[in-house]
């Protein structure tokens, strides 16, 4: 045995595998077996011992057992548990006490084994079966697993799952049952990223195979395998090319070094992952370690040199846009790759913010200087600081030993403190291109960010802007009680007074777009999208019936011209349905439910609005789904519901919900409100930009560029319904590109290069546990009308969550 459960095996049960091993040696008429055990399991080696000694006093092992005339011995051999003996023919040189090393076959070991003898060779878990398929029949035995692969496994679940440890389930059981009905699911609530199936020479299996049956044949065909049963589970903050790196790393150490494939090649596949992760990836990499792994696999000696280009090939077939990101971008989105960054939070936000220095700034009370750093990069410092989803902190290293770092309130913070009198203007930098004309369609974060740091360069940006009002959605679907409306206005007067002008009421039509493309050097769409998804049911075209769009841009512009009535229905999971629930009540209603299809812990929504929505009295309904909306002269007066299971993974990891039959109940309404997502409209782009399914414009991910010839796109029209920060990151590559199009250099104005940036303290060793400070949130009771609800943190709170940091900046 040379796994966990191959131990186990032999340390709860060794007296199956030595009657089966009798049994095999008198079918085919050998007299000696042998035990390979590792020296690292001395319980194993004990065990068996005595089982063998037990045997012998039994008659069991002798020349001639139970008086049938055949005799048959085992001995046990200890190994010194070096890989490559995994594989038969280097298993059997180890027992002949040569080094263990494969040799070609054939010959196989059935015609010539052990000292040129005929030898059968098993694993101990193949022949603790025998027993009971003796005594059960064959019959019984093929009832267990699959068409393809019979009777059960033993996997040893490890990696990022809740229970780990020994499993034996029947064959071709799906692997997502394995991992979220037996193993409990990804420990600490993170999202599923893959599994490492057959150890170290395995492949990695993606969360959109997570029906995979877990049998022979179909691990071979997603480049895994079953292997000795092992399966790692790793969640999202797992870098795949470090994986790589890791298992090949472990391969080319235990190589035998026999054939030149396996030695020499995976050493230099090991050598190009060295460099990717460190940053020094280049442009065909990827080609030459998918050619490479091909030649290994074709061309080497024994089946582990064969697999072992196994996690390289596997994770550049599921994740190869890790690779991209380490080699083009100089980014591990894992954040794992130590060489790529200063800190996983600044990493992470695609904004670029330094998240530690701004925070060490807080810490010796220089707000001022804390808000400017902040703003060099991001424009909308106030507005980020009250609704950014905060990516930052889901890396943050502080959660490895309590709870991440507020940085969200934080920034947030500085933002309220910073003395406005003290505060000087952004700096400019005059660009090549200085005096170019840019126009932006959307004023958006992404838009609006993108005009900030071309006028800092002298380019001079119009904005056209559809609504009566700037911001984007960050005005229309954002409610005041989260975002205030003059806090969004202020960052707006700050952008425009470097030279940005902003067209109000200025819709952009298919002969608008090009005439702006010829009156300017330049256009950049970021046009966002708000383009509400239907449910595609009878009934919705009844009068009560609104998209969370166009019900949210009614309150949020004061139209005010939707009436909810006493009972609202809200369908969607995501911030809009909870921001149409939450307003809902504030506009009068009695009775808001929201309809959601999966679980809690699928919603897309943030945590924290979904618990303030339900501490101001909206209920949520999970596992449900409307099939009918009911009407009475053309008036919405009940939402038909039918409630759901949980059936086979989807694409994302989550498990698709399928319908109860017969479960439909009426749900008297006055008002839904449908959340289930946006899309663009794109169609004033008159099909001179290339567009993908679902209208989101495509773009060269590194330039922002389309297939348009001087049009560049960022934001929500890119990617689909995203966030405030990702569009804000879009604004500033944009910006970066549009003025290398125009002739700069793509550098941008910054003015923090004289900010002096505090030290770390020398203490960081001596971390304790310390809770983290939660901002003041007003009562449910004082939430009318639109009252901000976060409240933000006092200076003290401030000043205690910013020692809270570790400074990985410093530490790096």
């Amino acid at each position: 045995p040379g796994a966990f459960m191959d131990r186990s095996v032999l340390e709860g049960d060794p007296h199956s595998v030595i009657e089966a091993m009798i049994i095999a040696g008198y079918a085919v008429g050998a007299h000696q077996g042998y035990v390979y055990v590792r020296a690292e399991y001395p319980l194993a080696i004990e065990r068996l011992t005595r089982a063998i000694q037990q045997a012998r006093e039994w008659g069991f092992l002798n020349h001639d057992i139970l008086g049938t005339g055949f005799g048959f011995d085992l001995d046990i051999r200890i190994g010194a548990g070096a890989f490559v003996c995994g594989e038969e023919t280097a298993l059997m040189a180890s027992i002949e006490g040569k080094r263990g090393e494969p040799r070609p076959r054939p010959p196989f070991p059935a015609i010539s084994g052990l000292w040129g003898c005929p030898t059968l060779l098993n694993n101990v878990e193949t022949y603790a079966n025998v027993t009971w398929i003796i005594l059960n029949g064959a019959e019984a035995f093929a009832a267990i697993g699959n068409e393809s692969s019979k009777g059960t496994k033993v996997f040893a679940l490890a990696g990022n799952v809740v229970n780990t440890g020994l499993v034996e389930v029947p064959m071709g059981m799906p692997l997502g049952d394995l991992i979220f009905d037996i193993g409990g699911g990804v420990r600490g609530g993170k999202k599923f990223k893959a599994a490492q199936a057959g150890g170290p020479s395995g492949g990695c299996i993606p969360a959109e195979h997570l029906n995979v049956p877990m049998d022979y044949d179909q691990l071979k065909e997603l480049g895994a395998m079953m292997g000795s049963g092992g399966l790692i589970v790793m969640d999202e903050n797992t870098c795949m090319v470090d994986l790589a790196r890791y298992f090949l790393d472990f391969i080319q150490d235990e190589s035998c070094g026999k054939c030149t494939p396996c030695r020499v090649g995976t050493k230099r596949m090991l050598e190009i992952l060295n460099r990717i992760t460190r940053g020094q990836g280049q442009e065909g990499d990827i080609e030459l370690l998918i050619d490479l792994g091909e030649q290994i696999r074709d061309s080497a000696l024994c089946g582990l040199g064969q697999t072992a280009p196994n996690p390289v090939l596997s994770t550049l077939r599921y994740f190869r846009d890790e690779y991209e990101a380490h080699i083009r971008d100089k980014k591990c989105p894992a954040c794992v790759c130590s060489s790529l960054f200063e800190a996983p939070c600044s990493h992470t936000c695609p904004a670029g913010t330094s998240v530690p220095k701004y925070i060490a700034l807080i810490s010796h009370r220089r707000f001022t200087d804390a808000f400017r750093l902040i703003r060099d990069h991001n424009p909308f410092v106030s507005v980020c600081g009250r609704v950014c989803n905060a990516p930052c902190e889901s890396k943050c290293r502080r959660a490895q030993i309590d709870e991440p770092v507020s940085i969200r309130a934080l920034k947030r913070f500085a933002a309220d403190a910073a003395e406005r009198g003290e505060l000087p203007m952004p700096a400019t930098m005059e660009s090549k291109a200085a005096g170019k004309k840019v126009a932006i369609i959307g004023s958006g974060p992404a838009g609006l960010t993108c005009a900030y740091h071309l006028a800092r360069l002298g380019i001079k940006p119009t904005v056209f802007e559809a609504e009566s009002v700037a911001g984007g959605m960050l005005a229309t679907a954002i409610p005041p009680y989260r975002l205030p409306r003059n806090v969004l206005a202020g960052e707006i007067e700050m952008i425009k007074s470097l030279g940005v002008e902003i067209k109000l009421n200025a819709r952009v039509d298919k002969a608008g777009f090009e005439k702006i493309r010829a009156d300017y050097d330049a256009v950049f769409v970021a046009t966002g999208a708000d383009k509400g998804w239907t449910l595609g049911i009878p009934g919705e075209d009844l009068e009560g019936v609104y998209d969370a769009i166009t019900f949210l841009k009614d309150a949020n512009l004061g139209r005010n011209t939707i009436e909810v009535g006493e009972k609202v229905a809200v369908v969607g999971g995501g911030n809009s349905a909870v921001d149409a629930a939450r307003t809902a009540l504030r506009r009068g209603a009695k009775k808001v439910t929201i309809i959601y299809r999966r679980l809690k812990a699928d919603m897309p929504a943030a945590p924290e609005e979904i618990h303030e929505a339900e501490v101001e009295g909206v209920e949520i309904r999970y596992l449900a789904v409307p099939v009918e909306a009911i009407g009475e002269n053309g008036r919405l007066k009940s939402l038909r519901v039918q409630l759901l299971d949980q059936g086979e993974f989807d694409k994302s990891g989550r498990r698709r919900p399928r319908p109860i039959e017969g479960s439909e109940f009426d749900l008297p309404v006055d008002t839904v409100i449908t959340a289930l997502s946006q899309e663009p409209d794109t169609e004033y782009l008159g099909g001179l930009v290339e567009t993908k399914k679902g209208g989101t414009v495509k773009i060269d991910g590194s330039t922002m560029k389309t297939s348009a010839e001087g049009v560049f796109a960022g934001g929500d029209v890119v990617n689909g319904p995203w966030t405030v920060i990702g569009a804000v990151g879009d604004g500033i590559k944009a910006a970066i590109s549009i003025d290398r199009y125009l002739g700069g250099t793509g550098e941008l104005a910054s003015d923090t290069a004289n900010i002096e940036i505090p030290p770390a303290p020398e203490d960081v060793d001596d971390i304790v546990e310390t809770p983290r400070v939660h901002t003041n949130l007003l009562k449910p009771e004082q939430r009318v009308g639109n009252a901000e609800v976060d409240l933000g943190y006092t200076r003290e709170q401030a000043l205690r969550e910013a020692a809270r940091c570790l400074r990985c900046d410093a530490c790096q």
